[in-house]
């Protein structure tokens, strides 16, 4: 599985979505553009479901690894 399908993969992307929406909210609001600001707000959103799924799928992950250490 590479690094982009994993959960830390997951986690990266979604903090980066957040801090990009966090300046596009703050870029709308600051020249009066709330179609911008509304879309900082939505990239924000999903960056937290992505960081979301990558917290879930790293507990997936562990859960497996620690399933399979278990079967040796």
């Amino acid at each position: 599985m590479s690094n982009t399908d994993s959960g830390m993969g997951d986690k990266a992307k979604g903090a980066i979505n957040e801090a990009v929406g966090k300046v596009r909210e703050a870029a709308g609001a600051a020249t009066n553009n709330e179609e911008m600001e509304a879309e900082g707000q939505a990239q924000q959103l999903k960056g937290k479901l992505q960081r979301k799924v990558g917290e879930a799928r790293e507990q997936v992950e562990d859960a497996r690894d620690e399933l399979k250490e278990r079967m040796r």
